[in-house]
């Protein structure tokens, strides 16, 4: 494939019917020397679904109504059958109401609720492993060729990140192509903007890789598997607990992926070796993007 000379033809842009994203703020560095800075905004977004408020998240304010149906979404209280009739969103009031055409059954859910280790806090309600029974993802194999154009297309992407730091982002590619890419204080916050953009658009999961900045944890497996999607990618590193799951439902599981490196600990069998890791150029030490070990 081609060089992509302008990869904002493939991305989403930042929602222009955001409220302001980051604001400017001074402080005093090590020095004592005045700098201005830019930070990112963090807000708080309730999601209703029929009438019943299910949770308030803080995000930074763009795209609230994919945000609100991916949540929904990789919480099993919506439906990829279930008919959407309507998805409202206040700015005032900082509200988002989802209605379907018929009563969904997530009171259950609502009873149990699980602390994740996504950063933010992440919020699991009722059972986590809930839905993954008898999941097994397509067997899609993965050129390590598309995993170091990603890898380089993604890192010098514009994003907040690069404006302002303290954020994590989220991007669903098409082999070596970036498709969407969201970005939130929470990682599960972006991945969930990810799903409800998938959820209206009607996008198929089987042939896409989701990229994260952030760690691969439980929670992170869990949503991707139950978004269909068959591998994950992360700058960061990765939790056992993850790792197992990832092996249990199929999915290929890469992390420290930074330059010619990557280490696969699920699905190394669909790997299709047909780059050479010495050709690839190591990343700049002072990278624009960071992942945790």
């Amino acid at each position: 494939m081609a060089e992509l000379e302008d990869l904002s033809d493939y991305l989403i842009a930042p929602d222009p019917a955001a409220r302001r994203l980051t604001r400017s703020v001074t402080g005093l560095d090590q020095d004592g020397l005045s700098q201005q800075i830019n930070v990112v905004e963090e807000r708080p977004l309730t999601i209703y679904l029929n009438g019943q408020e299910i949770v308030t998240a803080m995000t930074i304010g763009d795209y609230p109504e994919y945000l609100a149906l991916g949540f929904l979404r990789n919480q099993g209280m919506l439906r990829i059958s279930d008919e959407i009739t309507g998805v409202d969103y206040d700015e005032e009031l900082e509200v988002v109401v989802v209605r379907t055409a018929r009563k969904t059954d997530y009171e259950d859910k609502m009873r149990r609720k699980t602390r994740t280790s996504g950063c933010a806090v992440g919020t699991v309600f009722g059972d986590m492993m809930e839905g993954l029974e008898g999941t097994v993802l397509p067997a899609t194999p993965v050129r390590t060729s598309w995993l170091y154009s990603l890898s380089s297309k993604i890192n010098r992407t514009p994003s907040l990140y690069l404006t302002a730091g303290a954020i994590h982002g989220t991007v669903l590619c098409c082999a070596d192509r970036p498709l969407v890419y969201m970005e939130d204080v929470g990682r599960h916050n972006a991945v969930d903007k990810i799903a409800g953009w998938m959820l209206s658009e009607g996008v198929q999961a089987d042939d896409k890789i989701l990229y994260t900045t952030g760690r691969l944890t439980s929670e992170m497996v869990i949503k991707t598997a139950l978004m269909g999607i068959p591998v994950l990618a992360s700058r960061s590193g990765f939790t056992a607990w993850g790792v197992e799951i990832a092996q249990q439902v199929g999915l290929t599981l890469i992390g420290r992926m930074k330059g010619r490196r990557f280490m696969c600990l699920a699905g190394e069998e669909r790997l299709l070796r047909d780059a050479d890791p010495a050709a690839i150029a190591e990343e700049p030490r002072r990278s624009g993007r960071k992942g945790a070990e």
